[in-house]
């Protein structure tokens, strides 16, 4: 079988670090599915516009040329248990694909790159291939009574996140900045990074942003601009 990607997708992420683990997890990222050009046909969306979710299928690009294993150490566990590569999400697999669940905001049916899908809460990387889109159902697709494992004993926890005055005024786009905050709370860091005095910078929507983490609580010291 041949597969090849149907559309792109930008997001404010141009690398790995930074991510939410998950989709969903940070509702107010945005992106915007843009079609290759033999996909840019309308009709393809035809019924789209009555569907408030999809499903992405889609590669793990940056771990394209890394080697599958086994098991792998899901760094939610502190980087040390091993797991079954099948019992996880780990992007290092056989077949590097990817499955996320996103909020469709719009569907803009003529812009210079043909019929373009705005979406919320994806969980990739700038750029990422997409190999297929699916609308998510709710009857079929929803399992609130599902068992998840080791992952039903983890929290989500999420930090405070301190940015001062000075350094929100350097973000001009609010929408940017609601998102940047919502992903820092979700802690980029390894789970098993531990160190107050370690800084961090993570690339997003054009900025670089420098953070320390000193218990449940996030400081920004620095955001820059890259263009700068």
């Amino acid at each position: 079988m041949e597969i090849r990607p149907i559309a792109h997708i930008r997001t404010e992420f141009p690398e790995k670090f930074g991510i939410p683990r998950q989709s969903g997890l940070a509702e107010s990222l945005s992106g915007k599915i843009v079609f290759e050009k033999e996909f840019r046909n309308i009709d393809s969306l035809r019924g789209l516009e009555d569907f408030s979710h999809l499903w992405l299928i889609w590669e793990f690009s940056a771990n394209r040329h890394s080697e599958w294993q086994p098991t792998v150490r899901p760094p939610r566990l502190g980087g040390n248990a091993h797991m079954g590569v099948f019992a996880t999400r780990s992007p290092y697999r056989p077949n590097p694909i990817g499955l996320s669940c996103v909020e469709i905001t719009s569907i803009e049916p003529d812009t210079p790159d043909g019929p373009v899908i705005y979406v919320k809460g994806a969980d990739l990387m700038d750029g990422t291939p997409i190999y297929d889109i699916k609308p998510y159902i709710r009857y079929a697709d929803s399992r609130p009574e599902a068992v998840c494992g080791y992952v039903d004993e983890l929290s989500e926890r999420k930090l405070n996140v301190k940015i001062s005055a000075e350094l929100v005024s350097k973000v001009t786009d609010d929408d940017v900045l609601a998102a940047l905050v919502e992903t820092l709370s979700l802690d980029p860091r390894p789970s098993y990074h531990n160190d107050p005095h370690r800084e961090y910078g993570l690339s997003f929507a054009g900025y670089n942003v420098k953070f320390v983490v000193c218990a449940d609580i996030l400081n920004v010291i620095e955001i820059e601009s890259e263009g700068l």
